[in-house]
């Protein structure tokens, strides 16, 4: 056995009864570990398991404790959902309402425009920006269609477009001396998401379009992140204190049967003793 294998199976040939290290228990052990913070075992399960594991002497008694249990690099295949879950709140199904959506134009001369929040997007609109500069904010947005067209003219300006995740960007505009960003083309959006296609002319100015998330979506995610640490914390605590109660147990049945052996050589050197005494007398009664 290498030391980076769990003990194979004892059907195996050539595997009857040989004897186990310390190392194979603790790699038996690791795998006890990492099943305890995946949700696999719960606390009495590993303690129970984590206890046989350092009691095992050979690979016929290791192996039955990990059979049920993925090992190492070995990725379980997904639970696949039988059934439909209903459309939650802020779904795309809840977000492309239909209508005329908000005003069709957005003008910035010498100067600037914002459309962000909750607004309504038309099913074309029309940004222009000279010598000036706008920003087309479409995280909290609604969509009148399911694909709009927002055509942009910036002349020494520019134009900002801000997209959510799972919306399809399709970028078609023109620059002359100055350009649109491509970066987010072409990046598949969620089923049932919106389009949105980038068209328009840039001129000595530049539209751009980023992806990012709503400020409460980055907030959570911290807070879920921050939920994470603490989790695997507990965890990590909980296991840690379950493995020193068994390796504490584990001490106390070596040290039992330390002193199970002691009283028993103990034994053996008084039953000694009498009979090396017995014999003594009866070699000076017989002389």
């Amino acid at each position: 056995m290498t030391d980076d294998a769990v003990p194979d199976s004892p059907d195996s040939p050539g595997l009857p009864d040989l004897r186990a290290s310390d190392a194979d228990r603790e790699r038996v052990a690791e795998v006890l570990r990492d099943a305890l913070a995946e949700g696999r075992l719960d606390m009495a399960e590993f303690e129970e398991r984590l206890e046989e594991t350092y009691k095992a002497r050979t690979y016929r008694e290791l192996t039955p404790i990990t059979r049920d249990l993925p090992g190492p690099g070995v990725v379980p295949p997904p639970v696949v959902s039988l059934h439909k879950e209903p459309a939650r709140d802020g779904s795309w199904d809840g977000r492309i309402v239909g209508g005329e959506g908000a005003s069709s134009w957005a003008v910035a001369v010498m100067s600037g425009f914002q459309r962000t929040g909750r607004w309504t997007v038309p099913r074309r609109l029309t940004c222009v920006a000279f010598w000036g500069g706008g920003e087309i904010d479409l995280r909290e947005a609604d969509f009148s269609a399911g694909e709009v067209e927002i055509t942009c003219v910036a002349i020494m300006g520019g134009v900002q477009i801000v997209v959510p995740p799972g919306v399809e960007v399709v970028v078609r505009g023109v620059g002359v001396m100055g350009g649109f960003d491509q970066r987010e083309s072409g990046v598949p959006g969620d089923p049932g998401g919106p389009r949105v296609v980038v068209t328009g002319f840039a001129f000595w100015g530049g539209v751009g379009v980023e992806r990012k998330k709503t400020r409460a979506a980055r907030q959570q995610e911290k807070r879920d992140r921050r939920a994470a640490r603490r989790e695997r914390s507990a965890v990590r605590d909980e296991v840690h204190d379950a493995h020193r109660r068994v390796l504490e147990g584990h001490r106390d049945l070596l040290h039992d049967h330390d002193r199970r052996r002691e009283r028993r050589r103990e034994d053996r050197r008084e039953r000694r003793e009498g009979r090396e005494g017995r014999e003594g007398r009866n070699r000076r009664f017989e002389d």
